[in-house]
Order: structure tokens, then C-alpha cells, then sequence
């Protein structure tokens, strides 16, 4: 049974399902469904998966045959009797889509509470380096979508979108309370971190963008080693201001982060960071 508590108008209770996965797709998607249950239980009313959940990182080789599945298809079904089953508002990581006229994308279905689809976000910014071969199996996404739920509107995006500041504003514009961002990322044998340390400048994106869209930000990473990647988790959640309000270690678990909703509007009233824009100035700026 889901666990009560008492709990005001603008709280709102997320839970982070940090997974490692196997070669066994039914595994996978049979943990993550079982965690899912296991944030609601602890309270979440709002949970969320890693990217690519069903499947090991396969973007990391080349001339890899993952399974892609069309949306509506069998794994969207589960998810839709996962949220049912445990009345949350389900964002289901994301899954290797295959679309009609033979396109395939990296895509995030968001489910509200009685399993019902919302929508999806194809992911748009995809990468093309050593270890994220992702051009090689992915059509980049064309646009972003906020879903309405009962307790708050939630914006998705997914992984390597998190290093871009237009996509974290566009959401805001469009009414996104909360953002999150479903990530398969780690560290990569045989590649130095020269530019500094990944999992530091990482985290420290993704506040900035919860800071000036005065935004909730949750980031859920997989765990584990996978042929050359090891992911090093610590998925978390930060408020509007920027302060992390729970994160994860480099093991599986189901993490949980009561979050204000009235503070995104008080850091607004405060600092001004959307009405003080000079949207008129950016405008010859295209690309």
C-alpha cells in the first residue's frame, strides 16, 4: 500500500529510480517497475527512470543491434500498468523508439496516475564522441513538450540535452514546474578528463539551470559498469535556488526528494530572472 502522510498544497514528493541493467530486457524492465512500486510506497508521488532503462548503454559500440519498439508498444505497456498499479505520475526514462518511416529516436513517454500516456519528448540534442555514438541510432527530436499532471507541470529532457541552456528555458517558458532529465552517464577507461572533473561540471549545469528558471531539477542516472563505462549514479534532486535537496551514491536505489513548489515562484518575486529578460536583444542571435 502507497504510504500517506500529511503534507501541504505545494509540497510534492519525487522519487529517482537509480538502476544498473543487464543484457535481460525483461529483467530490466521488471526492476524498474518493481522500484517504481518501491517509490510509491515510500511516498513518491511523481517517479522517474534513467535513460535507455531497458537496455545496457548500447550507444557506446558501434554497429550495435538494440531492440527498438514502436510508442504505444510492449514496454510502454508495462510502464502504463506500473503507474496505474501505484498512482504516480510515471516519467518512463526513455526507450529506443522505432517510428514510422523508419526513423528511430531516444524518447521519454510520460504517464500521469491512471496509466494514461500524456505525451513523449524525443530527445533533440544527440551526440556523436568516443563511447556515445548516439548519431548512429538516433534522429534528433524536433521539438519539447510540458505535461500537465494533477499536482505539477513537468518538462522532460534527456541526458545530453542537460549541458544546453536553451532547452532548460524553453521548458520553463512553456509552465515546466519541474524538469527532469533521465541520463546514462559515467566515466570512460582510456579517456582523460583533462577539461576538469565530468561529474562536477555535470551537477553544476544542471543547478545553474534550476537557478536561473527558478525550476525543480532532478537528474536520474543509471549505476554500474558496462564494457569501458562505469556510471557513477548520484542522480539528485535541487530546488529553485539551486540547493540539492537529496542525491544518490554509486549504488542502486530508489531516492525520494519532498520538493517546495511555491519556492520557484518566491525566487521569481525576489531575483526577477524571467521578468528581467531582454528577449528583444536575443533575437538576431539563430544559431
Amino acid at each position: 500500500m502507497k504510504k500517506e502522510r500529511s503534507r501541504t498544497a505545494d509540497e510534492l514528493t519525487l522519487g529517482l529510480v537509480q538502476m544498473s541493467m543487464v543484457d535481460d530486457r525483461d529483467a530490466n524492465i521488471s526492476k524498474a517497475v518493481t522500484m517504481v512500486a518501491e517509490a510509491a510506497r515510500q511516498g513518491a508521488s511523481m517517479v522517474c527512470l534513467p535513460e535507455l532503462f531497458a537496455s545496457p548503454y548500447f550507444p557506446q559500440h558501434r554497429g550495435a543491434r538494440p531492440l527498438a519498439e514502436p510508442v504505444p508498444g510492449p514496454t510502454t505497456r508495462r510502464l502504463a500498468e506500473a503507474a496505474r498499479e501505484s498512482k504516480v505520475t510515471l516519467v518512463g526514462g526513455s526507450l529506443y523508439e522505432k517510428a514510422p518511416g523508419g526513423r528511430f529516436y531516444n524518447t521519454s513517454v510520460v504517464f500521469d496516475e491512471t496509466g494514461r500516456i500524456l505525451g513523449r519528448y524525443r530527445k533533440v540534442q544527440v551526440p556523436q564522441d568516443e563511447s556515445f555514438y548516439e548519431k548512429d541510432y538516433f534522429s534528433s527530436g524536433k521539438t519539447y513538450s510540458v505535461f500537465r499532471t494533477t499536482s505539477a507541470a513537468v518538462g522532460v529532457l534527456i541526458c545530453f540535452d542537460q549541458w544546453y541552456p536553451e532547452p532548460a528555458r524553453v521548458n520553463k517558458l512553456m509552465g515546466a514546474d519541474v524538469l527532469f532529465y533521465p541520463t546514462a552517464i559515467g566515466r570512460v577507461d582510456g579517456i582523460e578528463e583533462s577539461e576538469g572533473d565530468w561529474k562536477e561540471a555535470w551537477e553544476a549545469v544542471q543547478r545553474g539551470h534550476a537557478v536561473s528558471n527558478s525550476m525543480i531539477v532532478a537528474a536520474v542516472n543509471r549505476v554500474g559498469r558496462e564494457g569501458r563505462m562505469s556510471f557513477w549514479g548520484c542522480s539528485f534532486v535541487c530546488d529553485q535556488f539551486g540547493t540539492v535537496l537529496a542525491r544518490a551514491d554509486e549504488r542502486e536505489q530508489v531516492l525520494l526528494a519532498t520538493c517546495d513548489l511555491g519556492l520557484g515562484s518566491r525566487v521569481e518575486e525576489g531575483w526577477g530572472f524571467l521578468r528581467n529578460r531582454k528577449p528583444g536583444t536575443y533575437g538576431r542571435l539563430t544559431t
